[in-house]
């Protein structure tokens, strides 16, 4: 009889189950597979590892030889120093390699920490990040071009920027692939690298309007940021200088290079500091232009490249034991900080005051080393004292209850903190990181955080879309919430205007409820002026037992929005899980609510001025232009880029019978509601007087518009157009002058004498000018939103846009008039509104068939 047991649990098998039984039931043969799959990856890495490591190993022996080899002077001057250094970095990589073998092996944290002699928590935090690092970049780091985005290559031209700047932190901008994002590539600075986020190239910002505007931008102090930039200013509170830079090849824009100074920094750039931002920008934007034609392009990456340190000495040991001796005689502690926060120095004194030993310690952020104070607050003393080049000061308390003084003295390689016992607890307005510890609700240093970034988000909410999309992308993912609604009144309901985290299905039942309706929440919060927060979903079925259903959530919290007494309406945060709302979140939250009122009040106000805009500007402008027989038309009108008032910008056709036709186009200074009402009185007064000479005709309108006397100018290009005889005469008030395409494709610039602006002068007289315009050409009359750009030359404006003209070649006048439309998409944001018509006489039908 046979002993045959599982193969997995050492259950002995019945003889019936035939020779090829091994295991008692599948799942303990589906976990022997898996476990002899394990094996096999760890067998593989582990021979990886081994190449490796042999690598190593012979790299350190070498080293030692090389030190037995070295002459007794040359020793004495610390060779034996610097090569113990590199023997113990040759055998840091070689328990990094152990650690990540392990691990594959399916080695836990706990069992790694116990082979090194220190706690799980310490091996997961000091090695975690070996066993999250791609393992190309850990073993070839030469070879990261090949398989990277290549951003190192551009670490030595961030690294000589920062250096010959004197600046303290930088960062080299890329555009993705798609060119819809700026991404940093290379940062260096630490922690103060965190100004140097993802940045769209139409945002706002030094770094989007160096791109966008193709020239160097600076802010010399922080009260500039502020104005300015208002929202990086509230997320990035420090003193401080920034100059940022284009990147460019030709003609082509890449990305941006910028750099930050402490607040100390004088109020402009120096001349040496131009040239170095100048020269780095040039190199830069030839390195990346020859990397892309040679088929390896330079992206940036999902995380930005930071350079290591720079530079590092290694000092004679006699000198290293005698400081190492000096500081720990010392009653106070001293511990040495890289720009990231780890901890690269503890002195005993430290180490006791601390209470953690070296190895818990070293290589590791210090907030994350001491859980006490893994707080926002030492965080941004940390940042603030990397930044301004100053010395930072605060008091925390070392749990149970001894209170530490902190002083942080930084430079451009570190930042040294002493650390002594604290007299006295400190006034209460000094920052006490870890004194939150054990609440559930968010500190009030993380309350303030969110406070601010949303202020700084809704400053750029305009329409009630922005304040919906805005305040859930902020506020959700720092209360981790799963739904956000918000509702306005409107005719006597409370109507959904946004929603993130639901479909439309889900909220339709619980859309429009009257305003007297008080069994919905969000009517009942609103009529009280109060809160409301339902923890489980049997606390909100005691109020309205069918959301619970409907929505699937779990808690809620509804919120009203009510601004200088007047209710506006009322914001839904939602849940998966039941929440317990403590104090804090409640409060937070309730502070939201206000931020968010105020933003949602002024984008109804926007909205509906936009509106009332958008339609008076439609009823003045013309509805349709009249069909006129031999003559193809084009027009295009295009309000400002930014602003929600009615522009003076006007086009108009008009027939005059038999084969006469007049065209105009004008501008009248302003936007707002003057503007617009003289917009209709030059259109009035064009439209008496057409037919008469171009001139006449605006001497008429000039004599009609100062009698009015509306305080407001405006310029005016009249045409008389003969399509009989193939003419046209022109006459100008102050307008941009026409652009003439002829036939054979040449183009030209018909610039009629110019004359005063209508409503200066009642005495004014205008001249006219007369053009053949036979079939084929194409006549283009624009207003000035069209070629005036900030620093750019008009006639140079108007030069390029009549090579624009040119280039068009033989498309319909449509396609015509769209081409030139889209020259403007290149410029900055407009501020000015465009209106664009274009004639383009042709035989008539009649004409073209005479041949047949």
């Amino acid at each position: 009889m046979r002993d045959v047991r599982c193969g997995w649990c050492g259950t002995p098998l019945p003889d019936q189950g035939g020779a090829q039984r091994r295991y008692c039931r599948p799942a303990h043969r589906q976990a022997a597979w898996r476990a002899r799959r394990r094996s096999e990856g760890a067998a593989t890495a582990r021979q990886a590892m081994v190449l490796a490591d042999a690598e190593l190993l012979a790299r350190a022996r070498t080293v030692l030889h090389q030190a037995d080899d070295l002459p007794a002077g040359q020793a004495a001057m610390g060779g034996n120093s610097a090569a113990v250094a590199e023997v113990f970095r040759l055998a840091g990589q070689l328990v990094e390699r152990a650690v990540l073998a392990d691990r594959r092996a399916g080695a836990s944290w706990a069992r790694i920490g116990a082979a090194l002699g220190i706690t799980g928590t310490t091996a997961r935090r000091r090695f975690g990040r070996v066993e999250a690092a791609p393992e190309d970049a850990r073993a070839a780091p030469e070879d990261a071009t090949a398989g990277g985005t290549g951003c190192e290559l551009l670490e030595p031209l961030l690294l000589r920027a920062v250096r010959e700047a004197d600046a303290s932190a930088g960062g080299l901008f890329l555009l993705s692939p798609d060119r819809g994002e700026l991404r940093p590539a290379v940062t260096t600075g630490g922690r103060a690298a965190g100004i140097w986020e993802r940045v769209a190239p139409a945002g706002a910002g030094p770094v989007a309007d160096a791109v966008r505007e193709r020239r160097p931008v600076w802010v010399g102090s922080h009260t500039e940021l502020a104005r300015r930039y208002p929202r990086i200013a509230l997320a990035f509170p420090y003193p401080a200088a920034v100059a940022a830079a284009p990147v460019t090849a030709d003609t082509v824009t890449w990305g941006a290079l910028a750099l930050l100074w402490p607040g100390s920094h004088p109020p402009e750039l120096s001349a040496h500091q131009r040239e170095v931002i100048s020269a780095v920008c040039e190199r830069t934007g030839a390195l990346l232009r020859q990397a892309a034609g040679d088929g390896r392009p330079i992206l940036p990456g999902e995380r930005p490249h930071v350079p290591g340190p720079q530079g590092a000495q290694v000092p004679r040991l006699p000198e290293a034991l005698a400081a190492v001796d000096l500081v720990d005689r010392l009653a106070e502690g001293c511990v040495g900080l890289d720009l990231e926060g780890r901890i690269t120095f503890v002195s005993a004194a430290a180490r006791d005051l601390l209470g953690g030993g070296t190895a818990d310690l070293l290589g590791t952020p210090l907030w994350e080393a001491l859980a006490w104070l893994d707080e926002p607050v030492f965080q941004d003393h940390h940042r603030a004292a990397v930044i301004s080049r100053r010395p930072a000061f605060f008091t925390a308390r070392r749990p149970p209850d001894q209170w530490l003084d902190f002083q942080l003295h930084p430079d451009d390689s570190g930042v040294s903190v002493r650390i002594t016992p604290a007299e006295r607890t400190g006034p209460a307005d000094r920052p006490r990181p870890g004194s939150g510890a054990g609440t559930a609700g968010p500190t009030r240093a993380r309350a303030l955080y969110d406070l601010l970034h949303l202020a700084a988000s809704l400053t750029q909410a305009v329409s009630v879309r922005d304040v919906v999309e805005l305040s859930a992308d902020e506020i959700m993912p720092a209360f981790d919430a799963q739904g956000f609604v918000l509702a306005v009144t409107e005719g006597g309901r409370l109507c959904i205007v946004g929603s993130r985290g639901y479909r439309p299905e889900v909220l339709r039942p619980l859309d429009g409820p009257p305003l007297t309706d008080r069994s919905a929440p969000t009517v009942y919060a609103l009529a009280e002026a109060a809160p409301l927060f339902f923890s489980t979903p049997r606390e909100m079925e005691r109020f309205h037992p069918d959301i619970p259903r409907l929505t699937k959530r779990s808690a809620w919290a509804f919120l009203p929005l009510i601004v200088s007494g007047r209710p506006v309406g009322c914001w839904t945060l939602t849940f998966d899980r039941p929440r317990p709302f403590t104090c804090d979140e409640r409060a937070v939250l309730t502070s939201l609510a206000g931020l968010i009122a105020q933003a949602l009040d002024r984008a109804r106000l926007y909205d509906a001025k936009h509106q009332l805009a958008h339609n008076l500007q439609t009823g003045l402008l013309p509805q349709a232009l009249p069909a006129v027989p031999g003559l193809e038309i084009a027009a295009r009108y295009l309000p400002a880029a930014h602003g929600m008032d009615v522009g003076g910008d006007f086009y108009d056709l008009i027939r005059l019978g038999g084969t006469g036709v007049a065209a105009a186009i004008g501008d009248v200074q302003g936007h707002n509601m003057t503007a617009a009402a003289v917009m209709g009185q030059v259109r009035t007064a064009v439209h008496a007087t057409a037919g008469a000479p171009p001139g006449e005709v605006l001497a008429r309108t000039n004599r009609l518009l100062t009698d009015f006397d509306a305080g407001l100018f405006a310029s005016c290009l009249y045409v008389h157009v003969d399509l009989a005889h193939h003419r046209a005469r022109l006459a100008s008030a102050g307008h941009p002058p026409a652009l003439l395409r002829r036939p054979d494709g040449h183009t030209e610039v018909v610039s009629p004498p110019p004359g005063l602006l209508l409503g200066i002068d009642p005495a004014a007289d205008y001249q006219g000018e007369e053009i053949a315009l036979p079939p084929g050409t194409v006549l283009a009359l624009y207003t000035d939103g069209l070629v005036e750009s900030p620093g750019v030359d008009p006639d140079d404006a108007t030069a390029a846009l009549a090579d624009h003209l040119a280039r068009a070649g033989d498309q319909p006048l449509d396609a015509v008039a769209d081409h030139l439309m889209d020259h403007t998409s290149r410029a900055v944001p407009r501020s000015d509104d465009i209106a664009l018509l274009l004639l383009h006489p042709r035989p008539p039908r009649a004409s073209r068939r005479a041949g047949d």
